[in-house]
C-alpha cells in the first residue's frame, strides 16, 4: 500500500536495506526471494517452500530478511526453519529490523523472541482475515457480492461505494447464451462455439469453454441472486435474464443425455435397408 511504501516497506526499499546489510557482513548473494503483500497464502507458502528447498540443495547457509513477519507468518513454517537450523551449527537466519541472528546454539532470549514474533505476526493474520470476513458479510446484508463481478457485470464507485451494474457490452451475450440454450436444441459445446462467434469471450480475449458456459447457465446471480458460501439471498444488482428462462435452463441442464439435434431432416433416413446384408443405408 501506500502507506507501507511512504514507510520504507515497499520491496525495493526492503532489499536494498538487505543488500547494505549483505555489503557489510561481507556475504555473497546467491538468490533473492520477494512475494508482494497482496499475494496469496498460497503464493507465500510456494515462494516460501521454494527458497527452503534451493537453500538445501545448494547448501546455503546463511538467510537474511528483513524482519520475522516478512519470513514466516505461520507455525508450520517456524518448524521448517528450526528443522533447517538443527542440522547444522553454521546455518543462520539474519532478521535485520529485528537485530536477531538465529542459529541452533542461539540463546534462550533470542529463541524466545523469535517465538513471540511469530506469534504476533500470526495473530496479524488472523485479525485480517476476521475483518475480511467482517466486510464480506456486511456487504452481503447490503446485497453486494463480494466477489469479482460476474461476466456481464462491472463495478462503479458510487458515493465511496462499490455498485455493480449491468455490463453493456457483455450482457445481451449472457441474455442470448441462455435464450439459445432455453431452446433445447444445444448442447454446452455447441454452444460454447455459438456464444465465441458472436463475440462472447473472457476477460482476457479467449474462448469461453463449455465447462464455464455450463457453469454460467447454472448461475443465479444473472436473476439477480447472489450465492456466498453455499447462501443464496437477494442481491442488489439487476438481472440479465428471466426468472422463466431461468428455470427452463435448469430444467434442460438437469435432463439425462445431450441435447438431440438434428441439422437436415433427409427424406426416407433410417428406413432403407441393404438386401445383401441388412444393414442400414446411409442418406449419402
Amino acid at each position: 500500500s501506500k502507506e507501507q511504501e511512504e514507510s520504507g516497506y515497499s520491496l525495493p526499499a526492503q532489499e536494498k536495506l538487505l543488500r547494505e546489510y549483505c555489503q557489510r557482513k561481507q556475504f555473497t548473494i546467491a538468490k533473492v526471494y520477494s512475494v508482494s503483500e497482496s499475494a496469496s497464502g498460497k503464493s507465500r507458502r510456494k515462494t516460501f517452500e521454494d527458497m527452503m528447498a534451493y537453500v538445501s540443495r545448494e547448501k546455503i547457509k546463511i538467510i537474511v530478511c528483513e524482519k520475522v513477519d516478512r519470513l514466516t507468518r505461520n507455525l508450520h513454517s517456524v518448524v521448517v526453519i528450526d528443522k533447517w537450523l538443527e542440522k547444522n551449527p553454521d546455518r543462520q537466519i539474519h532478521l535485520v529490523k529485528d537485530c536477531l541472528v538465529l542459529h541452533k546454539h542461539a540463546r534462550s532470549q533470542e529463541k524466545l523472541s523469535w517465538g513471540i514474533q511469530v506469534v504476533i505476526a500470526k495473530n496479524k493474520i488472523d485479525n485480517l482475515s476476521e475483518e475480511v470476513i467482517k466486510g464480506q458479510q456486511e456487504k452481503l446484508a447490503q446485497g453486494g457480492y463480494p466477489g469479482r463481478p460476474k461476466l456481464g457485470y462491472h463495478n462503479i464507485i458510487t458515493q465511496g461505494k462499490k455498485q455493480t451494474i449491468i455490463d453493456p457490452n457483455y450482457a445481451p451475450l449472457i441474455q442470448k447464451m441462455f435464450e439459445l440454450y432455453a431452446t433445447g436444441q444445444y448442447s454446452t459445446y455447441r454452444l460454447a462455439d455459438t456464444m465465441d462467434d458472436l463475440g462472447l469471450k473472457t476477460t482476457i480475449g479467449h474462448k469461453v469453454g463449455s465447462s464455464n458456459i455450463h457453469r454460467y447457465l447454472q448461475d443465479p446471480f444473472y436473476v439477480g441472486k447472489v450465492v456466498w458460501n453455499q447462501q443464496m439471498k437477494a442481491g442488489s444488482h439487476p438481472p440479465i435474464v428471466t426468472q422463466e428462462i431461468f428455470d427452463t435452463v435448469q430444467s434442460l441442464l438437469k435432463r439425462d443425455g445431450l441435447s438431440r439435434y438434428c441439422k437436415h431432416r433427409y427424406l426416407f433416413k433410417g428406413l432403407i435397408l441393404c438386401a445383401e446384408c441388412g444393414g442400414l443405408i446411409t442418406w449419402e
